[in-house]
């Protein structure tokens, strides 16, 4: 990962006719996150997001809505998927919907290339498909009905009864590029991450490529393919192309040169489409490949994956309206190891929320701002001489930041957020060490309370930098309470990289009072 340069990083490409759930929100905020640290570090920085709004399902559920397709996804958009995003604080750069003139004119530019380079045909086809999946199934994820079903062919992952479907389709040569596929892995052991992934991605294209059809004739809401109208793209590939078309591909040659090639962060049940079959269309373009395929695990609860047809969906909104979206974006980036699987509960968010964001940052942020009012008139102490147990803190910090970078760059968000909250632990072990109430009391220690709740102010100073890609809006409080923004400018300026380095905090700023980051929450029933 460069550290100068562009750092272009992108979500999947949701598909809008499932209501956000937190599976969505768990990926939005962690390239969210992603993205804030990277700016914050100076590097170019975009990040993209946006709704994949072609294919058959979303025609029949128009028609099952008696409106058009397009008025259906703008309703399913404005109404559940930009909301979204501000419930959890995401500073997306970009949104794409794939029903823009920006990207339907460009990929049509991109297949005629394709075309023009001899790399489409026309053919037969017929295989199972399931609309769900908007895919046809591979062998492996076609599994005999049961109950109502029973005596017919369903899919693994929908548990619906697949279509048989038998058609003239362009057929899109991806057999040429197995070889090709295998040496990128090979070279470039981590573009695909975490090596799990790898793993499956390999033994997957070392089995054989079959070729893959491209378009579709049996319906019409789709971007028409180019050379013969009488044909659509199929929506995967239309779907896969957002990430160069909202950059420029095709049309603004120098935006494109500058941001791609991206960072994809997917989940596991998309990976072979980003790490096989997008590669190798990017290849066959004469285009540079991804700079990585990152796929993070599955949100279980109650041990079953999240969906809403399963009814184990949950609306983000259900958890950020009691525990508010610093914690949402907290909890899900820390309590699971990112490219895990990971179990949801209420139980362990509240417990989480309780022992680490109210009594572990919460309490120290109070109480250190609370101790400079009380002793200093809320005016930042300066330091006397430091001791060992001083200088232990200052060591803490700058490996802290150091280690969270490093988690950062192989995008373990969750070791990162690891790494700082030693800072709070370390502070917290600081505090109850030195006793400030207890120095108040004697004259003769009035410099040693100084150091003491420099010490502590300053650490507050590297967590509120750190933890602000995590949680923007807590870290936005305490660095108006430390009086940081007026000595030393906006939180967001703050450079990351440099958060370790002690005495950037100036004695003689005015503390602020801090109401409680994270307030007391009452249970939902």
């Amino acid at each position: 990962m460069t550290s100068a340069g562009s750092f272009y990083i992108t979500t999947p490409i949701y598909y809008p006719s499932d209501l956000p759930h937190i599976g969505h929100g768990y990926t939005s905020v962690a390239v969210d996150t992603l993205a804030r640290w990277h700016r914050q570090a100076g590097d170019d920085t975009w990040m993209l997001t946006g709704t994949d709004e072609h294919g058959q399902k979303m025609l029949r559920a128009a028609a099952a809505n008696s409106v058009t397709p397009q008025q259906w996804v703008d309703k399913l958009v404005t109404e559940s998927w930009f909301p979204l995003l501000r419930t959890l604080d995401v500073a997306n750069d970009d949104f794409i919907r794939t029903t823009q003139e920006r990207h339907e004119h460009n990929v049509q530019v991109f297949f005629q290339a394709l075309y023009d380079r001899g790399y489409i045909y026309a053919g037969e086809y017929e295989a199972l498909y399931c609309v769900g999946c908007e895919e046809f199934k591979p062998e492996s994820e076609i599994v005999d009905g049961t109950g109502p079903f029973e005596g017919l062919k369903v899919c693994a992952i929908h548990s619906k009864p697949l279509e048989l479907l038998q058609e003239k389709n362009y057929f899109f040569k991806l057999s040429e590029f197995g070889d090709r596929l295998l040496e990128l892995y090979k070279t470039q052991p981590d573009f695909v991450r975490p090596e799990s992934a790898r793993n499956e991605v390999v033994s997957f294209v070392k089995q054989g490529l079959k070729d893959l059809s491209i378009s579709r004739s049996t319906f019409d809401w789709g971007i028409k393919v180019p050379w013969d109208q009488s044909h659509v793209i199929y929506v995967w590939v239309d779907a896969l192309l957002n990430y160069i078309t909202a950059i420029g591909y095709g049309s603004d040659e120098e935006t494109f040169a500058r941001r791609w090639p991206a960072y994809h962060v997917v989940g596991k049940d998309i990976l072979r489409f980003h790490a096989v079959i997008w590669p190798a269309l990017l290849m066959a373009a004469g285009l540079e490949v991804p700079r990585g395929v990152f796929a993070h695990g599955w949100l279980l609860v109650g041990g079953e994956k999240m969906s809403k047809s399963k009814l184990t969906g949950i609306a983000p909104t259900e958890i950020t309206d009691v525990f508010g979206s610093d914690a949402y974006r907290f909890y899900f980036l820390s309590a699971i190891p990112f490219g895990h699987d990971g179990s949801f509960s209420w139980e362990d968010l509240s417990a989480r929320y309780q022992a680490e964001l109210a009594n572990g940052f919460g309490n120290l942020a109070s109480r250190t701002t609370a101790m400079i009012e009380r002793y200093f008139e809320g005016i930042v102490p300066a330091p006397g001489e430091d001791t060992d147990r001083d200088v232990a803190v200052q060591r803490t910090v700058a490996d802290a930041a150091a280690a969270a970078d490093a988690a950062v760059e192989r995008f373990r968000i969750d070791e990162a957020i690891a790494a700082i909250w030693t800072i709070v632990d370390e502070l917290n072990a600081y505090i109850t060490d030195n006793e400030p109430w207890a120095l108040a009391k004697d004259d003769a220690q009035r410099e040693r309370l100084g150091t003491v709740l420099y010490t502590a102010a300053e650490g507050l100073r590297a967590l509120a930098v750190l933890l602000s890609p995590v949680m923007p809006i807590a870290t936005e409080k305490l660095w108006v309470a430390l009086g940081a923004a007026e000595s030393l400018g906006r939180l967001v300026d703050q450079p990351i990289r440099d958060a370790g380095r002690w005495g950037i905090l100036k004695p003689g700023t005015s503390v602020n009072g801090l109401a409680p980051l994270f307030p007391r929450v009452e249970q939902p029933a």
